[in-house]
């Protein structure tokens, strides 16, 4: 017998869904910073077993859309209870609710198996957490509960056992050896988006998309060139830094993390442009993969 389904994780901006998804992989697959809104788009992880395949899911952090490029990020978030097999509801210590409460209503009265994540109990003392585990609970009644720490590990396994458990009897969907469903571009970008997020401040992390328009791999070595959108040219500046050393320390950080994703070595090429108000303008969120309508 063989198992396989999605399995998709949605919650409120910056509980550890990513941080979750990349400890069943173990694979670096979605950015992890303090900042929230860091996931804009749906990313698939697959865990292969012997005899089962978990398709993980992370989706945006919900939240309510303020310009184009929010609101596609919330179709991703849609999109997320359409095809799951098991649903994965993720809460931090001290939270109290979920920001939109249409989606709220959809978990709650959600058909398909959930489980509700209790994140970051590193972070809390016993009682706190029993009144969180209380809270929850009573909110989400067709859910089953699990405390856990993402970040430490501690009852991930558990959940890892169970959502095998849950998975329906079902042939593989990908190829055994597949990690994702995202071309190799699509994690250059990110490894350089996550150096923006870590290292400026404001609305700077983003105003920017990162798109790399060559990447070619040779025996020992891949060569890429990507380029840093921002939407004003006071960005470009500040993003290019004093004689450039910022965007060269962002150059130096992705190369390193690329050169462990890839195992090999890595030039690295980057370039910034202005690309006026591309948040809200539609045909560039397409060509950026975000609008798929």
């Amino acid at each position: 017998m063989h198992k396989a389904g999605f399995v998709n994780i949605i919650g409120n901006p910056n509980v550890g869904k990513s941080t979750l998804m990349n400890a069943f992989i173990g694979e670096k697959l979605s950015i992890i910073t303090s900042k929230a809104q860091t996931t804009r788009h749906r990313i698939l992880g697959i865990v292969n077993g012997e005899d089962f395949q978990m398709v993980l899911s992370d989706t945006p952090g919900i939240i309510k859309p303020a310009y184009e490029l929010q609101s596609s990020m919330m179709d991703f978030v849609k999109s997320a209870f359409d095809d799951a097999d098991v649903l994965i509801y993720m809460v931090e210590i001290g939270e109290k609710e979920l920001k939109d409460e249409k989606f709220f209503n959809k978990i709650t009265n959600s058909e398909i198996p959930v489980l509700l994540l209790l994140n970051k109990i590193d972070k809390s003392n016993q009682e706190q957490m029993e009144e969180q585990a209380q809270l929850w609970q009573e909110k989400v009644p067709n859910a089953e509960f699990f405390p856990i720490s993402a970040l430490e590990g501690f009852n991930v396994p558990n959940v890892f056992n169970r959502i095998i458990e849950l998975l329906p009897e079902s042939p593989p969907f990908y190829p055994k050896d597949q990690l994702t469903d995202k071309p190799e571009r699509f994690f250059v970008n990110e490894a350089i988006r996550e150096k923006i997020l870590l290292h400026y401040k404001k609305e700077i992390p983003y105003a920017v998309e990162v798109d790399t328009e060559e990447f070619f791999e040779e025996e020992n070595i891949i060569r890429m060139r990507s380029v840093i959108m921002v939407e004003r040219e006071t960005q470009k500046g500040i993003i290019i830094g004093h004689k450039g050393e910022a965007i060269k320390r962002v150059g130096i950080e992705a190369r390193k993390d690329l050169e462990k994703f890839f195992g090999k070595q890595v030039h690295l090429e980057l370039y910034v442009k202005v690309n006026k108000n591309w948040r809200s303008n539609q045909k560039q969120l397409k060509r950026f993969g975000y609008n798929q309508k």
